[in-house]
């Protein structure tokens, strides 16, 4: 399966994967902790955290070390949720915080033959700051991720 990012106006970034899992199970890979524990990141890196309270206006926060000791970590907290459907939250990079979060909709949405297609729309404080996230690297990183949950899928 191919991950894609795309640009498809100021200020958005848009990723789309479909995984060869029901939805339920992908929505569960996605919200709770024992199960992103497994998945999130990149190889290499050693997860650090993983805090999720699933409600609105619960916060989460996922993060990875590297072997230097360097700390990559993202947080936020949950503005909508709508079970096996839709999250919607805001999202830090603590590591170089901005003036404001970027906002996310991720939405998972059943396919024909049983699969889910993952969307991720999200909303950037300025295009600049959106081009610099993927100047450094994000895509590759992002597409290594969304492999590592395909895989974890598969052992669910």
């Amino acid at each position: 399966m191919i991950t894609l990012l795309t640009t498809p106006a100021d200020r958005e970034l848009v990723i789309t994967r479909t995984f060869d899992a029901p939805v339920r199970r992908v929505w569960e890979a996605w919200t709770r902790p024992e199960h992103v524990r497994a998945w999130y990141g990149i190889s290499g890196l050693t997860m650090s955290v993983c805090e999720i309270d699933l409600r609105p206006g619960g916060a989460w926060r996922w993060g990875q070390r590297a072997p230097d000791g360097q700390e990559i970590v993202f947080s936020g907290s949950y503005e909508e949720i709508v079970p096996a459907e839709r999250l919607v939250y805001s999202e830090f990079f603590e590591q170089m915080p901005g003036p404001e979060p970027v906002r996310v909709v991720l939405s998972f949405d059943a396919t024909p033959d049983g699969g889910t297609a993952l969307t991720s729309t999200s909303f950037w404080p300025a295009t600049e700051i959106r081009d610099q996230a993927l100047a450094a690297g994000m895509e590759s990183g992002v597409k290594e991720q969304y492999d590592r949950l395909a895989a974890y899928l598969r052992t669910m």
